[in-house]
């Protein structure tokens, strides 16, 4: 089991939120944040996030 979250540099793009199937990214200040409770850890935003500052996690 993971998680997915956003770490320090997000420009604030918004590539990530569109492409949350479960709206479990959202605009906080400057950045981005997943909320943990929501994210299905799908790996959606990955893949279009142009500086490569979501990263994933395994938890216990």
């Amino acid at each position: 089991m993971g998680t997915h979250y956003i770490v320090e540099g997000c420009i604030n793009c918004g590539a990530c939120a569109q492409v949350c199937p479960v709206n479990a990214i959202s605009e906080k200040g400057d950045s981005h944040f997943i909320d943990q409770e929501v994210c299905i850890d799908c790996g959606a935003c990955d893949s279009v996030c142009p500086v490569d500052v979501i990263k994933w996690t395994t938890t216990a």
